[in-house]
């Protein structure tokens, strides 16, 4: 049970803290993956030039859905009927209105500050493997200044879940948890991306030993992070830097850690994927639903599975309603 962690704190609030984006999601191959120059599912900050060019080469009509990390992993929660919360920053433009009414009709409470810049998006390039490779315009979601991250941001929240996108603002994430931290809330940090984990290595290091309550990683992220390939003993190296650890193995399942207790977590479905775009968020939405509402690692690890699966059979990271009757029923 996870009673231990949540001891004197009856709240089910989970506040999310991440980059308000939107997502643009094309289909093309590999070899237009090579030619833009992204990294094969990785991560790429770069210029709204970049995005330009980059879209007046695709040759499918692209979709456009809001998008970010911990924003899917919030609007999941909500979803799910939790008790949810954004935090972040948006231009003052169509994309940033089209993005909070998103929040408003998925039960999410936002929590948002505006700018004159642009709403930053995201180009992911989905190729036939259902690998995601994205180029990233952060805009108006770089412009958040730790200053405005008070602990007002996260009254009343039980956790805290922070995007690893952020860690290109080190002042920022300090005082997101600072201020957490201060509100009583635990800290869950999802690494994102292999790109962000190599590029920031010695200051994650840091956060989590100081700040970390919950860790989630996929394998490629779990590599970068402790250098092992051999899943177990990443799992191992990661839990003992953690409370609770989850790695996540896309159609293998993923596993739990928590006081030297290690949970296999049997993956949903066939493993078929027609786009892996937000299949770690909401793994992460299902399994932070079930924790803050006390049920227990298998329980939650099953939530965050049948989430994870959901929004592989879709484009982009919204399941649709259906998708949702189906995880309910795992409630019931």
């Amino acid at each position: 049970m996870t009673d231990d962690l949540l001891a004197g704190n009856g709240n089910k609030l989970v506040v999310g803290i991440g980059s308000a984006l939107v997502d643009i999601l094309a289909l093309e191959n590999d070899e237009f993956i090579e030619k833009a120059g992204a990294i094969k599912g990785g991560m790429t900050l770069v210029d709204d030039e970049v995005i330009e060019n980059t879209l007046s080469r695709i040759t499918k009509k692209p979709s456009i859905v809001p998008g970010g990390s911990a924003c899917n992993t919030i609007v999941g929660i909500g979803k799910l009927g939790g008790l949810s919360r954004f935090v972040g920053k948006l231009g003052e433009d169509d994309l940033g209105r089209f993005f909070e009414n998103d929040l408003k009709n998925n039960n999410v409470e936002s929590h948002l500050f505006t700018c004159a810049s642009p709403t930053g998006r995201v180009l992911s390039i989905v190729t036939p493997d259902a690998q995601r490779s994205m180029f990233t315009c952060l805009g108006a979601s770089s412009e958040t200044k730790p200053e405005e991250i008070t602990i007002n941001c996260f009254k009343g929240a039980t956790v805290v879940h922070i995007e690893g996108y952020l860690m290109f603002n080190k002042k920022l994430i300090l005082s997101a948890l600072n201020n957490a931290k201060a509100a009583g809330a635990l800290i869950s940090l999802d690494l994102a991306s292999f790109t962000v984990v190599e590029e920031h290595k010695e200051f994650i290091d840091e956060i989590v030993d100081a700040y970390v309550d919950i860790l989630l990683a996929n394998e490629d992220e779990a590599f970068a992070f402790t250098g092992y390939r051999d899943e177990l003993k990443a799992l191992e190296v990661i839990s003992k830097r953690a409370d609770i650890a989850a790695l996540k193995l896309g159609n293998r399942g993923s596993y739990i850690s928590h006081k030297g207790k290690v949970i296999k977590v049997e993956p949903m479905g066939n493993g078929f994927a027609i786009d892996t775009t937000g299949a770690g968020d909401l793994w992460a939405a299902g399994f932070l639903f079930g924790f803050v509402n006390g049920y227990n690692l298998e329980k939650c690890g099953e939530l965050g599975s049948a989430c994870g699966y959901e929004v592989c059979q879709v484009m982009g990271a919204n399941i649709p309603e259906d998708g949702w009757k189906r995880i309910k029923i795992m409630l019931e």
